[in-house]
């Protein structure tokens, strides 16, 4: 597969089209990154557990709710 980059407009140095195609080059050969991994909290067993009791006021109330 080649690929064929021309000048349109200006007057690019050697050095400066090398250092284009160096960037273009090393673009094209970075793999992409990998999707974000999606959150499972909704099977974390975890979450059907309650938060440990503190003890104070109002503790035997939120010793009945889940």
């Amino acid at each position: 597969m080649s690929h064929h980059l021309r000048i349109v407009r200006g007057d690019a140095t050697p050095e400066e089209i090398a250092a284009l195609v160096a960037v273009l080059a090393v673009r094209r050969a970075q793999p992409p990154p990998p999707p974000p991994r999606q959150s499972r909290t909704w099977r974390n067993p975890a979450r059907t557990m309650r938060n440990p009791l503190a003890p104070g006021k109002s503790a035997w109330r939120m010793s009945a709710l889940p």
